[in-house]
């Protein structure tokens, strides 16, 4: 991870600081911070950490570099501070869900890439002040594992009336309008404004888009008077440390837990309503096809961020909660290692280890939480016996030579992934029986 100066780092906690502590306050003279030298060359330094793909005018790290990254940065200084800085249009990059359609990224130049994480250091603090509890995306010091966690800590404490959020296409619906009207309520910098907008209007009339820089803050931004609205209702409804309702989100990704008890049904329809009410202000709609409101009985489950969960009874005989892998993960990651073990049939299994091993350490990394250790047995599994199948055919032979290489061979002679092992559950999350 790439830290900022500490300068820079001392200007952002100053400016959470005066955020946190005055609510209606509106930041003037950012503009100023956002063409200093120091913001521009941290918004580089993350954007090359990222090492993504060049945008629409195929210019790359390496040919900015042979120039002179110093010149470069200077260049655009020159643009921002004169006005005459313009986005260039995204580069767009199909890239497949898993349930057969596209997901489009718009990819910018590094060039407004830079730009747009030099507004990102100066813009972020101001509204980190402002998101809610119960918001986990793309934040600092804030993790998908957290909201699973949350999500999962609320079933054990009855909250089992689940509304599961789907928003249609909710990155490329954004309003423009409605998202600088949410900038101004705590930006009062004509400058820096003009620049989102020129920023947002470069990726079409409508949407942030997925791959920008700035875009996940601003996505947040949007939903926050949601997060507001179920912090109200946590509020107003809680007796002492008891609380009756919980939500976590993950950018686009939301789900809603009531209590189980009959005498909340009334606030199971409120949090409804007034969920309906406060996308229909943002013009966001539900997917009616995947939005659901269950009750979790054992057989029912939902999924969350990449898992499935599902409340049990524990051996003890209370209530208790079991959160897995969705069998769509676990098939999209056979499937990408497939493709691997095809494209190299022919390659050294060195040469394979070396390409699977990412892959396995980073979708592991992820799902090592819960009750994953099943789906981890079943994968570890499949791979050895993929890996046995590649050694064979290397030697024009059938079958997965059981008899010629150990288990412990392949681990610690061919240096194959072997880290499976499920992190410890926190103590409310009780495992299954």
């Amino acid at each position: 991870m790439t830290k900022t100066p500490i300068d820079l780092q001392d200007l952002r906690k100053r400016i959470y600081i005066k955020a946190k502590a005055e609510p209606a306050w509106r930041f003037w003279g950012l503009c100023v911070h956002v063409c200093k030298e120091e913001t521009l060359r941290a918004a580089y330094a993350m954007a090359k950490a990222n090492n993504g793909a060049p945008g629409s005018d195929g210019v790359t790290f390496a040919a900015i570099e042979a120039d002179g990254v110093e010149a470069f940065l200077q260049g655009i200084r020159d643009e921002l501070v004169a006005g005459d800085y313009r986005p260039q249009p995204n580069r767009r990059q199909e890239i497949p869900k898993g349930d057969g359609r596209m997901r489009v990224l718009g990819i910018p130049c590094i060039r407004d890439r830079v730009v747009q994480g030099a507004l990102k250091l100066i813009l972020e603090p101001i509204f980190e002040a402002d998101f809610q509890d119960g918001n986990y995306g793309y934040r600092p010091k804030r993790t998908a594992h957290q909201a699973v966690q949350r999500v999962a800590e609320a079933i054990v404490s009855d909250k089992t009336h689940v509304i599961d959020v789907d928003l249609a296409s909710y990155f490329d619906t954004v309003r423009h309008d409605l998202l600088l009207g949410k900038v101004a309520q705590r930006v009062s910098d004509e400058q820096v404004l003009g620049l989102l907008k020129r920023i947002l209007k470069a990726s079409g009339k409508r949407g942030v888009p997925q791959g920008g820089v700035i875009s996940p803050l601003l996505s947040n931004l949007y939903l926050n008077e949601v997060d507001r609205m179920l912090e109200r209702a946590k509020e107003v409804t809680h007796n002492g440390r008891y609380t009756y309702i919980e939500y976590a989100r993950f950018a686009d990704d939301l789900v809603i837990l009531v209590d189980e008890y009959s005498r909340w049904d009334w606030l199971k329809e409120a949090a409804w309503q007034r969920l309906v009410e406060e996308l229909a202000k943002l013009d966001v709609r539900l997917n009616d096809d995947k939005t659901r409101r269950l009750d979790l009985s054992p057989e029912a489950t939902f999924s969350f961020l990449g898992f499935d969960f599902r409340r049990v009874k524990t051996r003890r005989g209370v209530w208790g909660v079991h959160y897995t892998p969705r069998m769509k993960a676990r098939t999209a990651l056979l499937q990408r290692l497939k493709d691997v073990f095809r494209r190299h049939r022919s390659q050294p299994i060195d040469r394979v280890i070396a390409l699977i091993n990412p892959i396995l350490r980073g979708w592991v990394g992820y799902f090592r939480v819960g009750h994953a250790s099943r789906c981890f047995g079943y994968v570890k599994d499949w791979v050895e016996k993929k890996i046995r199948r590649h050694l064979m055919r290397a030697r024009q032979r059938q079958g997965f030579g059981w008899k010629r290489w150990s288990r412990q061979w392949l681990y610690q002679a061919l240096g194959l992934f072997n880290g499976y092992r499920v992190a410890p559950r926190g103590p409310n999350a009780r495992p299954a029986p």
